[in-house]
């Protein structure tokens, strides 16, 4: 009887580089990885069967809970899909807060990325540099949602509220300081050899396998490839923004390491735009009374609008019937939206395209042939959320 020369053993779900319920299945070669494969299902919480449950406006909070890192960009997908299908048009100041609010969301996910993937490899300081700057992000978005994670605040047919007085000054402040921070991070890593050692030439992918492994955001730019929602299919107005997409060669690790640091530069840059051409006005569509509900003072001094505001509360809206697909560049790649209305007010189906998902399924292609040390250099370059996968 021939004597096998593999070993199958399980990385995760208890890894720590497996964040929470992920298991790969890993066959190796001595230290080689000879094949893998993912294996998911531990958080399964059927969100786009609740979506079926809940009026258009009751969803809302589901998204929140698919990404902990991107719920203000979670929050966009979903409108801009149900505003889709109801056709109506935000007014230019709410689509410039959504613009500036995603993009601090992006900061936000980038950094807590950078800190525990920087982790993961054995380097700690990062992710103390990293978390001080998170918090101010996520400080600056609790003055204005009142949460940290789950802010709830893009609504469909604009934003729950304008901003408060001191929000722009604060976000200011932060984007002027965020340069100098990023360039404390490349100091610790981009140039040091032990970093460059366990990413350059890791878990690689070439753009063509990216392609057809439908992989998008910045593992699919790391290999070269220029695509971007924010650019392909401008949506909220950032057709009026002035920023690039930064792109990398090797599409290995190290690669994905440079471009979301890059990435984390430019959403400055935009957020910067942002606050200097802010428009004035409302931040929720005027000519859609039977979606956006009055304004809180007017609900306490005005019968028809506490009417108006009890109706849309309890009854929702009845979209037209049909389907649409919309979509938006988050922080892991594209997310999207695919909602089908039959006319009542529940969505007949609500299916989510999660960028996590798609770029797991091609862990495998990244891992195979590799050093098992290397698995969690790539699981933590591709940066997902399993309340994304699992669904």
């Amino acid at each position: 009887m021939a004597e096998s020369r593999t070993m199958t053993i399980n990385m995760g779900p208890q890894h720590p580089a497996t964040h929470g319920v992920l298991r790969v299945l890993v066959e190796l070669d001595g230290e080689n990885v000879a094949k893998s494969e993912p294996h998911i299902g531990y958080l399964h919480r059927g969100i786009e069967k609740l979506f079926e449950t809940m009026t258009w406006r009751q969803g809302l909070p589901l998204t929140d809970r698919l990404d902990y890192t991107s719920g203000i960009s979670n929050n966009l997908a979903y409108c801009l899909a149900v505003e889709k299908l109801l056709d109506i048009k935000i007014p230019p100041r709410a689509q410039y807060l959504r613009v500036m609010m995603a993009e601090l969301q992006r900061i936000a996910a980038h950094l807590l990325w950078l800190g525990t993937h920087a982790l993961d490899l054995g380097a700690m300081t990062v992710l103390f540099y990293t978390f001080r700057e998170r918090e101010t992000v996520l400080e600056i978005l609790e003055l204005a949602t009142g949460a940290r994670i789950t802010p709830s605040f893009i609504r469909i047919g604009g934003l729950a509220d304008d901003i408060p007085d001191d929000f722009l000054p604060r976000v200011t402040a932060f984007i002027e300081e965020l340069p100098k921070r990023i360039d404390d991070y490349e100091t610790l890593l981009t140039k040091n050899p032990i970093w460059k050692r366990r990413t350059m030439n890791v878990a690689a992918m070439s753009a063509e396998d990216c392609i057809n492994y439908g992989v998008t955001g910045p593992v699919l730019r790391a290999s070269g490839v220029n695509y971007d929602v924010r650019k392909a299919y401008p949506y909220s107005s950032y057709e009026d923004f002035d920023f690039e997409v930064p792109l990398g060669k090797n599409g290995d690790v190290y690669d994905r390491y440079l471009v979301r640091l890059i990435e984390m530069r430019q959403s400055g840059r935009i957020v910067k735009q942002a606050v200097e051409r802010l428009p004035a006005g409302p931040v929720g569509a005027v000519d859609a009374l039977q979606i956006v509900p009055p304004a809180k003072q007017d609900v306490q001094t005005d019968i028809a609008s506490l009417i108006r505001h009890f109706k849309i509360m309890q009854e929702g809206f009845e979209p037209p019937p049909g389907e649409v697909y919309a979509s938006i560049e988050s922080s892991k790649g594209e997310l999207g939206f695919y909602v089908v209305s039959d006319g009542s007010n529940k969505p007949c189906r609500v299916r989510i395209r999660p960028p996590s998902f798609i770029n797991l399924a091609a862990l495998p292609k990244m891992i195979d042939g590799v050093l098992v040390a290397d698995i969690v250099a790539a699981i933590g370059s591709i940066d997902i959320v399993l309340g994304e996968i699992d669904r």
